[in-house]
């Protein structure tokens, strides 16, 4: 066998493979020997049948699958050994004048070659690190829901300002009845507020849905209406109500801080208020570390140029999925995949060049930790290290999910990497200043 390699150019090569009859010839009569041992022919004792005859019918094919076994192995050997980087799988050229009717064969394989380039972690213009920051109009609010969600409900005889609402919306042209509760203050416009202060149970109260909310995705929740059909919906309701009530708010004491964050964990107001702010800060940072993530691959895909083996890949992708492409939909398929193979490239060489890689030790630590977040919400805030152990071990056991957990643990590694070394500058936001200016 003679194995040769043909350079094109940077990112595309021709593999040579000539395999001769010495090659193949004994693994061939071995498998022909074997069956004619066991060939179960009429006319013919087992064991005895005339090699001519095994050889007539089963020699070519079993030639056919022992020569691509090999084919397939001494390629899979050559990439290993010449340490070639190569991108998708080879693809076999087509010959024309191919003939199984012969003693020696000679195939060749295209490669597409993985670009070499270096990263520039250091562009020109700095990447935004957003700090998001909980304002004060944000804690507020945040007290002031937890009070209401705490609060003492009282029931009251008539509607008035503030007052929680239950009833039954109907309408018969839409086909609706839908009973629900809501608190005043989402029902958009004094006119429509009006129309609800004074009501008592059993008083029916004619609306137009135009405007009636405040959001109008809040008749899908209150009409139970589709989402569809929530925008731009103009019909005449009826709301029968019910009941009424109002919430008194729950205070700022020592029995809610207790219930919300464990005996004597916060003690005064102001610790309170700084819990919050804490908490919904560090939500935040999930939420800028995400779009820091997001900046930085844009950047360096933006600034790291290299080329790609376009045709090849494009060959490739026509013949790799279950379904074969047309040339239209290959190319539209590399198209679209372009950018995700380039940062997959940028993201491979950083890790090699840097020794960010996921042993398997972190990887269970990190499933471990993932474990006890969810033990925690369910009440379990001390788990036994043997059963995080053997959930770690279970969720492990399935590819899926410790493919999962580890492009989650390695993204960490390259978050923590690109602040340390890509050129980043801090921007202190609140909230809804990140929102318009990231999702803008």
């Amino acid at each position: 066998m003679n194995i040769t390699k043909e350079n094109i150019d940077a990112l595309n090569a021709v593999v040579k493979i000539d395999i001769t009859q010495e090659d193949y010839q004994s693994k061939v009569t071995e498998i022909l020997q074997d069956y004619r041992k066991k060939a179960n022919i009429p006319g013919f004792r087992k064991g005895h049948v005339p090699m001519s005859l095994v050889k007539k019918q089963y020699e070519k094919p079993v030639l056919i699958d022992e020569v691509n076994k090999l084919l397939q192995d001494s390629l899979s050997k050559f990439l290993v050994e010449e340490k070639l980087d190569i991108l998708g799988n080879p693809l076999p050229k087509v010959q024309e004048d191919f003939s199984w009717d012969t003693e020696q064969f000679s195939f060749e394989f295209e490669l597409g070659l993985s670009p070499e380039f270096e990263v520039n972690l250091k562009p020109k213009k700095a990447i935004t690190q957003y700090k998001i920051v909980a304002d004060k109009k944000m804690i507020d609010d945040q007290a002031a829901n937890i009070q209401e969600r705490y609060g003492k409900i009282i029931s009251q005889t008539e509607v008035v300002e503030g007052a929680n609402v239950t009833g039954t919306f109907v309408s018969e042209e839409k086909e609706i009845e839908k009973k629900t509760t809501f608190k005043l203050d989402v029902v958009k416009g004094k006119p429509n507020a009006k129309k609800f202060l004074g009501a008592k149970a059993g008083d029916v109260i004619k609306l137009k849905t135009k405007g009636l909310f405040n959001d109008d995705h809040l008749l899908e929740t209150h009409l139970g209406v589709s989402h569809d059909d929530a925008h731009g919906l103009a019909i005449e309701v009826q709301f029968t109500l019910e009941e009424t009530s109002t919430t008194e708010p729950a205070k700022l004491d020592q029995e809610l801080f207790d219930k919300l964050f464990g005996k004597d964990v916060v003690k005064t107001e102001k610790e309170f208020r700084t819990k919050l702010q804490e908490d919904a800060e560090k939500q935040f940072e999930q939420q800028a570390d995400q779009q820091l993530l997001n900046a930085v691959t844009e950047s360096l895909i933006e600034n790291t140029k290299f080329d790609l083996p376009a045709e090849f890949l494009q060959k490739w992708l026509a013949v790799a999925g279950e379904k074969q492409l047309s040339e239209e939909e290959a190319a539209e398929e590399f198209n679209r995949s372009e950018k995700g193979l380039r940062y997959q490239l940028i993201e491979g060489k950083i890790s090699k060049d840097n020794n960010l890689q996921v042993t398997f030790e972190e990887l269970k630590e990190f499933a471990k930790g993932f474990i006890k977040g969810q033990m925690a919400q369910f009440g379990n805030a001390n788990p036994e290290e043997k059963e995080l152990d053997d959930i770690a071990g279970r969720i492990l056991g399935n590819q899926e999910e410790a493919k999962r957990l580890s492009e989650q643990l390695m993204s960490q590694k390259l978050l923590t990497f690109y602040k340390e070394n890509v050129k980043l500058k801090e921007k202190e936001v609140s909230f809804d200043d990140f929102v318009k200016e990231v999702y803008k």
